[in-house]
């Protein structure tokens, strides 16, 4: 597993053994970013991303890397988060960031509470806790985390639908590859 460009581009990253912990693909995070880039490219840079399951921090790690201004990596299990800080050590990231060690929505709270807003956030529970979908996607549409032009990206197994609305969010696109799949909620009108 690799950063795919900028910044870190090539660098490898940790992860964890067995399958408790499915990292996004280097393939999967070069469509997302892809996706992400042809609609708004300036929105990339200086964006602030939420990266709740974090799980190796990859994408936050991509995004930091593509000129993201701070990530808060939401990951509660602490081998997890072990291998996100050495990710962070290995690429030499000093600031820029915060790891926070809670579950999703409790961090969610936290966040929230101190008025953070994000541009991006990226969502990828385990794919077999699908009330973990509901329950954050539900939270993040009643909060103040999303800025008005954010975009919500949930990665899930491409048979399961995370729902096309919570709340004002509106799923926008979903795209296949391989056993997953993201879709892409803003907020409508």
């Amino acid at each position: 597993m690799r950063i795919v460009a900028g910044q870190y581009r090539s660098r490898r990253l940790r992860a964890l053994r067995g399958t408790e912990t499915r990292p996004t693909s280097d393939r999967l995070r070069e469509t997302l970013f892809n996706v992400l880039n042809a609609a708004r490219p300036e929105a990339l840079v200086g964006a602030i991303w939420l990266d709740v399951f974090a799980g190796t921090g990859a994408v936050g790690l991509e995004a930091l890397s593509r000129g993201a201004s701070r990530v808060y990596f939401i990951e509660s299990a602490r081998p997890a988060a072990a291998v996100i800080r050495e990710n962070l050590r290995s690429l030499g990231i000093t600031g820029s960031y915060e790891l926070i060690e809670r579950n999703a929505v409790s961090a969610l709270r936290l966040l929230d509470s101190a008025a953070i807003a994000c541009d991006f956030c990226f969502l990828d529970p385990p794919y077999r806790d699908l009330g973990a979908y509901q329950e954050t996607l539900s939270f993040v549409s009643q909060s103040r985390l999303l800025r008005p032009t954010g975009v919500l990206i949930a990665e899930h197994d491409k048979r399961f639908d995370p729902g096309q609305r919570f709340g004002a969010l509106e799923r926008y696109r979903t795209l296949h590859q391989g056993d997953s799949g993201l879709s892409f909620y803003r907020w409508g009108d």
